[in-house]
């Protein structure tokens, strides 16, 4: 199946998808799934087209309007598309669907959309059973491969689950993810690793939001708030209202005010769910519901210590969430009345701190699990994450931002060998031989905590660079490594 020219990256979904088409057995069920604007539809449009079949998106119609439109996309793909054909049911359709896929030689059935069509038409996945359980044993009937996609995670992952009909019939279970940050930074042209990762931090992964901006990043990073305020924080752009409609994707979420106020907690850095239910006056065990909810449809990501069992870490999944609750959010009628730069001015300290500081952490994470050469890190790396340890000599606890396991390391287990620890710092100043000093001190205090990482190399990532001193002192070890932006982009 030839790959598309126009298909950006996803080489590994495309040869999954592609797999999956081909072969010979009688019927295939896979499930698509990821958040909105992944490209999910976009590239299921494409398979379409290269193998033959139906695709069809479904609206938020009743059930008689989405037999309707489904009909009309199969009398598309019979060849006939002046015709009306009349489709009493759900069990009736896909007969029809059947038919007319086998009699163009065609195989690929899309349902994009599904969780609308489960709405008015629940039985629809008990249809689909029956007719998977029929043609399963048939070998004279014409291969069909059927693919339902949805942006609902919560429902798509239930038909996978529990007493779902389609459970244990379903031969592909796809879900999209972001692109990775150097990914990103490839998809929107941007070659600048500053400009790369300022991007990245706002919109993250998500390839949509680069159709909605519409237009190219600036030329130089001086010229980056100016053009937030033509995009993201333009009022006219649908990016400006668009984390206001995220949540309306899961039917779970009813109460949307309460999910907001915890989103916007935890972009502020509120991590524990104490902490959450501090911020929205809710009792911790009142909030085990929405948070359940929240991380099982990925608008939340949980952590726990890679070192310690203690309390998940949690923090918002989407950068463009992150960013309108703390700037747009709170500023709102400033940006409404385009007064961006009274705004931005006010705003800019929250940008740095909330915003820049934690994500330069999370890709400082990133780099190390999945760029970080062997030589770097000391060994092939396996999980990789944060973690605090104790400091009695100043009566508090220090936070790793990087902590990498070697490779077959049991999280959770303070005895596993670590192969690296870094710090990572989004400030504008140079980071210093201090900075080393910390991390070493750092170091032994894992090690009097039990940990085995005496040989455990010392990263410093750093966006503004390095000392002289503190470039001297590192070309004299072998167990320190300085990490600029540059190297987080293009280099291992």
């Amino acid at each position: 199946m030839q790959r598309p020219d126009d298909l950006f990256d996803r080489e590994r979904e495309w040869q999954d998808l592609a797999e999956f088409v081909g072969g010979e057995h009688p019927i295939g069920i896979g499930i698509v799934y990821g958040r909105r604007r992944q490209g999910k539809s976009w590239l299921l449009r494409r398979l379409t087209r290269a193998v033959g079949g139906v695709y069809t998106m479904a609206l938020e119609h009743d059930r008689l309007s989405a037999l309707g439109r489904f009909a009309q996309a199969v009398a598309e793909a019979s060849g006939m598309p002046g015709v009306r054909l009349q489709m009493a049911d759900w069990e009736e359709a896909l007969r029809t669907a059947r038919t007319v896929l086998g009699g163009a030689g065609q195989r690929v059935l899309v349902l994009d959309e599904y969780p609308y069509l489960l709405r008015h038409s629940p039985e629809l996945s008990s249809v689909l059973q029956a007719l998977h359980d029929e043609m399963r044993d048939d070998p004279t009937l014409p291969p069909m491969r059927i693919l339902l996609c949805g942006s609902a995670i919560s429902v798509m992952e239930e038909l996978l689950s529990g007493p779902s009909p389609l459970r244990g019939r379903t031969q592909l279970e796809l879900r999209l993810q972001p692109f990775d940050y150097r990914t990103s930074a490839r998809y929107w042209e941007a070659e600048d690793p500053e400009l790369a990762f300022l991007t990245h931090a706002v919109f993250g992964g998500t390839a949509g939001y680069k159709d909605l901006v519409q237009v190219g990043l600036p030329g130089q990073t001086k010229d980056f708030p100016a053009w937030l305020s033509g995009t993201v924080l333009n009022p006219s752009s649908a990016l400006f209202t668009e984390a206001d409609f995220l949540l309306r994707e899961d039917p779970r979420i009813r109460d949307r005010a309460s999910y907001y106020a915890i989103l916007q907690a935890a972009s502020e850095g509120k991590s524990s769910p104490t902490a959450i239910g501090g911020a929205v006056g809710r009792e911790r065990t009142a909030l085990s519901h929405p948070l359940a909810v929240l991380i099982s449809s990925a608008y939340l990501v949980s952590a726990e210590d890679i070192r310690k069992q203690r309390n998940a870490s949690l923090r918002v999944a989407d950068p463009i969430v992150r960013f309108h609750h703390l700037i747009t959010r709170p500023r709102l009628s400033q940006f409404e009345e385009r007064r961006f730069e009274d705004a931005w001015q006010a705003s800019y300290p929250t940008f740095k701190s909330q915003i820049l500081g934690p994500h330069f952490e999370h890709l400082a994470r990133e780099w190390v699990r999945r760029f970080a050469s062997e030589a770097t890190v000391g060994g092939a790396i396996g999980e990789v994450g944060f973690t605090e340890v104790a400091d009695r000599e100043k009566e508090k606890n220090l936070e790793i931002d990087v902590v990498g396991l070697a490779s077959g390391e049991r999280r959770q287990k303070k005895s596993s060998r670590i192969l690296c620890i870094g710090e990572a710092r989004s400030s504008d100043r140079e980071r210093t031989l201090h900075d080393l000093h910390r991390l070493d001190r750092a170091r032994g205090l894992l090690v009097a905590d039990g940990a085995d990482c005496a040989q455990a190399r010392l990263l410093l990532f750093g966006r503004s660079g390095f000392a002289e001193s503190l470039r001297s002192a590192a070309a004299g070890r072998n167990d320190v490594e300085l990490i600029d932006l540059v190297r987080i982009y293009s280099g291992e």
